[in-house]
């Protein structure tokens, strides 16, 4: 597999790229539904969606805009511009448009993780 660069280990690279695709609402990571059932987000792992498999509908969602793929988010420029230059290797989409429920917000607040709401259009 070889170095990933930021030290860190690598997200799951979606198995498929049909409708059972879906993005995490908060750190935009794409995988199938499946992926994130099996072993959650990488970036997000306290929403312990492999645990809690209702979280999976509630932290992901399948409407979503592009997908880039980062190997080096550290020194990747669209990483950075993007935002996610400080998470894991992976497929991610460009957008999602809809907001993390108001109780996985605060999840992030307890959690010291940023969250960065959707912009509205």
């Amino acid at each position: 597999m070889g170095s990933t660069g930021g030290g860190g280990t690598a997200a799951q690279i979606p198995t498929s790229f049909g409708h059972e695709l879906r993005a995490c609402l908060r750190c935009r990571l794409v995988k199938t539904y499946d992926q994130f059932r099996e072993s959650g987000c990488e970036n997000c792992p306290f929403f312990k969606m492999d645990e809690d498999h209702e979280r999976v509908v509630d932290c992901t969602t399948p409407n979503f805009t592009g997908i880039i793929s980062v190997m080096d988010p550290a020194r990747s420029w669209s990483a950075r511009w993007l935002r996610i230059g400080r998470f894991v290797p992976g497929c991610y989409t460009l957008a999602v448009s809809e907001a993390l429920p108001e109780d996985l917000q605060n999840l992030c607040e307890d959690e010291r993780v940023p969250y960065v709401p959707p912009k509205r259009v």
